[in-house]
């Protein structure tokens, strides 16, 4: 626990002022609905202190940090709190305070954010994208996906740029860019409903803004798996051929050893990794591929059991993996 003066007021008070602030500025600078910016449309009220509604209709919490990690993410906070006090209209630093908010699990109030910061910049690609992801976390992928349409509008016909990283990988080294992130996070949006189709036209626009290795197999990943279930095997059997073990990957191993468990060249031995409280980033993200490994070999049932037992990694709520294994569970009646 991070303990302060009585005398001042706590990180999250002052933050919270400071993007009130913006938001009556933004509106008594202009009232037209052209320059007002998208609002976060009313949903059901959450339980105390809960961030969101699984698609399994569980709640779910703020997750838990070590101290060690809930450190480093604190520090950065109070970097982009103090840069946006600095600075209270910059949309770099409003992109920021987004971010450092969402890293310590607050994404209800990462949304409020990016949507304030909206009213201001309305036609910034970048608020669409971060604002669009955090819905996807809190299990609203309509609203994701309306975010990310938008922001594909907004960069259609422009050059690329890269998206710097939350905290910098082992090469120091960003992987992705914005327009990569804007078509990868859509495609997962549609995914985690099991709308495949839609999901593809997404993952083949991303492909295309595919630049770095990490990049290409995160977004072969699960390009493959929808062409498989969507019966493309042809086209799927051209995804794993263009994957190697030699890849000169940073961040996607994980996405890497299951495309090459799927190509025949690694086990399932290979992959299995901790679950339940023990879970992290990595063996949830794995243990959602291997449940879909299962289902294309025709074992529903080890699948489905797979899904369940990543679950209990409550951690992990606001990955990936965990989402989509959520989402299978939802629409299956083997549950």
């Amino acid at each position: 626990m991070i303990h302060q003066s009585s005398c001042r007021m706590p990180a999250r008070g002052r933050a919270a002022l400071t993007i009130l602030a913006l938001a009556a500025a933004a509106c008594s600078s202009d009232s037209s609905s052209e320059t007002s910016g998208p609002t976060v449309m009313a949903s059901a009220p959450l339980p105390p202190g809960a961030e969101a509604i699984s698609f399994l209709g569980d709640t779910l919490m703020p997750p838990a940090q070590s101290e060690e990690v809930r450190a480093v993410y604190m520090d950065r906070y109070r970097e982009a709190e103090a840069a946006l006090q600095a600075a209270p209209e910059d949309v770099d630093a409003l992109i920021w305070m987004g971010r450092r908010t969402a890293y310590l699990g607050r994404y209800r109030e990462s949304i409020d954010i990016y949507t304030r910061a909206l009213a201001l910049h309305p036609d910034d690609a970048r608020l669409y994208r971060h604002r669009g992801h955090r819905y996807l976390s809190v299990r609203e992928p309509e609203e994701a996906i309306l975010d990310f349409e938008r922001a594909a509008e907004l960069t259609a016909g422009l050059p690329d740029e890269v998206e710097p990283d939350g905290l910098p990988n082992a090469m120091n080294t960003p992987t992705s860019t914005l327009q990569f992130n804007i078509f990868y996070h859509l495609a997962l949006a549609h995914y985690v409903q099991g709308h495949l189709e839609e999901a593809l036209d997404a993952q083949r626009s991303c492909l295309e803004v595919s630049a770095h290795p990490d990049s290409v197999v995160a977004t072969s990943y699960w390009m493959y798996m929808t062409l498989r279930r969507l019966g493309m095997d042809d086209e799927a059997q051209e995804i794993l051929d263009g994957i190697t073990d030699d890849m000169e990957i940073i961040e996607s191993s994980g996405y890497l050893d299951l495309l090459l468990l799927f190509k025949g060249e690694r086990t399932l031995e290979d992959l299995v990794g901790p679950r339940g409280d023990a879970a992290t980033l990595q063996s949830t993200t794995t243990a959602y591929g291997l449940g879909v490994w299962h289902l294309l070999n025709g074992r529903a049932a080890e699948a489905h059991d797979m899904w369940e037992g990543l679950l209990m990694g409550r951690n992990q709520w606001s990955a990936f993996g965990y989402i989509s294994a959520e989402g299978e569970l939802a629409r299956s009646a083997l549950r």
